[in-house]
């Protein structure tokens, strides 16, 4: 009897650590893949944030439908971080921590990724920002980052297109106002480097805050300087502001913006101030005005047609962001499966993927894969974004 039960207390046994030994490492089930995100989807971020996480859900519904990745289907697991940084590092630890993800994308603005990437990469987990600077994938002593990717083009990128857009027009003489953030700290930064190389200098260089209701006084002085052309660097929100003022002030000089408008919600906050901003941006927002030998357009009409469906209003730039995201980490997960470090190589690796912002080329030292051919300059006429170059 004795021996029967001993028999009995070791299969038990077996039968326990077998099934222990099933377990994911990555902490996820055996039929499903844990994926993280964050997203800014309500506060001051919200226009850009807002379009990433339905983007993120419609597409993990398409992919589970058809079988999800190997058969596993993917488990998303998003958070609002309400466009606050302190709750983007709490939502990181808690999908670190608690919710034990493989893998995380997000990080709508700048500044709440970069406050989210030391958590991060202690961990090692593979990551892919949405957000602009530089600093989130090169920090200042110019190394790439082990974990950290991003799908936004870099604000050093963006610049550049834009100076070029200014030389060309001859407008040499600008004012420079950026919003009092990460993001518009970075692309200042990446102004003051450039600007030389491209005979442009600032005759005036300002600042707001991104909660600005009335930039009149700051814009006052702007006009007394005589720009001969107005570059605002900031997102949605507090730029509609900006915009709006200049107007209001009879600033009868170009408007250059960031590609941090690029969303309908800045047309709807400015309404008629917007008619003439002129800014350098991805190819979603004029996807129906390319070439039929643009690589991208077919990618970018059907993300569109896709999105218009689901959710009754068109796709943003910033939607395009996390479509980019999304599918580097699927397609590298379906290389990979669930090792981080596997996963992480196989994005490093990435070549030739034709995505919303780009078509994208990593490396060891290029964790944004995208260069100033991923853009083209966009103006607002009547209500609407066109195409302002072939």
């Amino acid at each position: 009897m004795k021996k029967r039960m001993s028999l009995f207390m070791a299969a038990l046994l077996f039968l326990f650590l077998a099934a222990c030994g099933k377990t994911s490492t990555s902490g996820n089930g055996e039929d499903e893949i844990k994926v993280g995100a964050i997203f800014s989807a309500s506060g001051g971020a919200a226009p850009l944030g807002k379009p990433e996480m339905e983007t993120v859900k419609m597409l993990v519904k398409q992919w589970n439908d058809q079988g999800g990745i190997d058969g596993k289907k993917i488990k998303l697991i998003a958070y609002d971080d309400k466009s606050n940084q302190n709750e983007a590092v709490l939502s990181t630890k808690k999908l670190i921590e608690q919710d034990k993800v493989t893998a995380i994308i997000g990080g709508t603005i700048s500044g709440n990724s970069l406050a989210m990437i030391p958590l991060i990469e202690k961990a090692g987990i593979p990551y892919i920002s949405l957000a602009a600077s530089k600093q989130i994938v090169n920090p200042s002593d110019g190394s790439p980052r082990h974990w950290t990717f991003k799908t936004a083009q870099g604000d050093d990128i963006v610049i550049k297109k834009l100076l070029g857009f200014l030389k060309e027009k001859g407008w040499t003489n600008v004012a420079w106002l950026n919003v009092a953030n990460a993001y518009g700290t970075s692309g200042h930064e990446e102004f003051a480097h450039y600007a030389p190389e491209y005979g442009v200098k600032a005759v005036i260089e300002e600042e707001f805050e991104a909660t600005v209701d009335d930039a009149k006084a700051m814009l006052t002085r702007v006009k007394k300087a005589n720009p001969q052309a107005i570059i605002v660097w900031g997102t949605a929100q507090e730029s509609a502001v900006v915009t709006k003022n200049i107007r209001q002030l009879g600033i009868d000089v170009p408007i250059v913006e960031s590609h941090g408008i690029g969303t309908k919600s800045f047309i709807d906050l400015a309404g008629d101030a917007a008619n003439g901003v002129i800014f350098p941006v991805g190819r979603i927002l004029v996807a129906d005005q390319l070439s039929d030998s643009d690589p991208q357009k077919e990618t970018l009409l059907k993300y569109k047609e896709d999105f218009e469906k689901a959710y009754g209003y068109e796709p943003t730039t910033f939607g395009g962001h996390a479509w980019d995201a999304f599918h580097l980490l699927a397609n590298a997960m379906k290389e990979a499966g669930t090792d981080k470090e596997k996963i992480r190589s196989a994005l490093e690796n990435t070549k030739k993927f034709i995505g919303i912002s780009g078509v994208f080329h990593m490396s060891k030292d290029n964790h944004t894969g995208l260069d100033a051919d991923s853009l083209v300059m966009v103006q607002i006429q009547d209500g609407k974004f066109v195409l302002a170059e072939q």
